[in-house]
């Protein structure tokens, strides 16, 4: 079995965490990796303090394993959240989509491992420096919010920039990414867009149906203008959207309302033309439903498989 310090830091059994998606990432699919042996992750995205306890308080019913918080940084509510994962005994915070520096002193104190999500080794260090027990370096592949680098060029210079240990994220679907991540010097793995068609997870079918039929060239960056890239599968809302984002006679408030409630749209009502459907480039690998629980130990089973013979490489 492939054993990380990652594991023996937060008392899980496999080197896994799951993304913590807006929208997807509830107490049902959180509950059921953690208890599958990786770190569930339940998303706060724009939830206020309220409604994550009582998400957290659900979760705490369907798991008695570590799971984690991801709070998104741009929220209107984050100051509100940062607050009520401390209140909740929440033992692992994940970040995105901004600096969680103002909140780091607050968590840590809680005793809360802070591992943000970072696109640069500049940020890394400085999430270093301000007492982060580990990094998540997501390279560009990845659903939802993207940086520029890919996750091969980000993950070994994250690696090089700093002490502490890094997971590997953007781009992992299977054992192959995993084996590639670990011999990147990463010590575990973020994986999103394969959970997406876990039985657990409780988004619309259509969404799911939609990522089962991606093929390699299916998602598209849309939102760069404005300075906050999601990628997301090709549909008539991207194509809509792309087609305003660099029209000069469109100002910037109308596009960004464009985007408003469409991930919910997709997510929790099924449309998947007109919503936004977040995913990665590995969605054309994702190919069939299954438990969290048989998703983690097939990736696991094949990356153990190919890092013990990969010493045939080696004359």
């Amino acid at each position: 079995m492939i054993k990380t310090p990652l594991c023996e830091m937060l008392g899980i059994e496999y080197p896994i965490f799951q993304g913590g998606m807006a929208w997807v990432a509830d107490a049902s699919l959180a509950a059921a990796v953690s208890n599958a042996g990786g770190l569930g992750i339940i998303a706060a995205m724009n939830s206020n303090g309220e409604q994550l306890a009582a998400e957290i308080r659900k979760a705490k019913e369907l798991t008695d394993k570590p799971f984690g918080v991801n709070i998104m940084l741009m929220s209107p509510f984050a100051e509100e959240v940062a607050q009520t994962v401390v209140e909740e005994g929440i033992q692992v915070v994940t970040t995105g989509a901004g600096n969680p520096g103002k909140y780091m002193e607050k968590w840590l104190q809680a005793g809360i491992k802070v591992i943000p999500v970072i696109p640069s080794t500049a940020l890394a260090r400085r999430m270093e420096r301000e007492g982060a027990c580990a990094v998540v370096a997501e390279g560009g592949e990845s659903g939802g919010h993207v940086g520029e680098l890919t996750t091969m060029a980000l993950v070994p210079q994250v690696c090089d920039a700093v002490n502490i240990p890094v997971i590997a994220a953007g781009g992992i679907a299977d054992g192959r990414g995993i084996a590639a991540s670990l011999m990147l010097g990463a010590v575990g793995v973020q994986v999103g867009t394969r959970f997406l068609v876990a039985k657990e997870c409780t988004i619309c079918q259509e969404y799911k149906d939609k990522v089962l039929k991606a093929k390699d060239i299916d998602t598209v960056v849309t939102g760069r203008r404005l300075g906050h890239p999601v990628r997301g599968l090709r549909n008539a809302f991207t194509r809509e959207y792309s087609k305003k984002e660099w029209d000069s006679t469109i100002p910037d408030d109308e596009l960004e309302s464009l985007g408003g409630g469409v991930l919910r749209l997709a997510a929790r009502e099924g449309d998947v033309s007109n919503g936004s459907v977040l995913a990665g480039q590995i969605a054309g690998m994702v190919t069939k439903e299954q438990p969290a629980a048989e998703m983690i130990k097939e990736m696991f089973t094949e990356a153990e498989e190919l890092l013990g013979g990969a010493s045939k490489w080696v004359k």
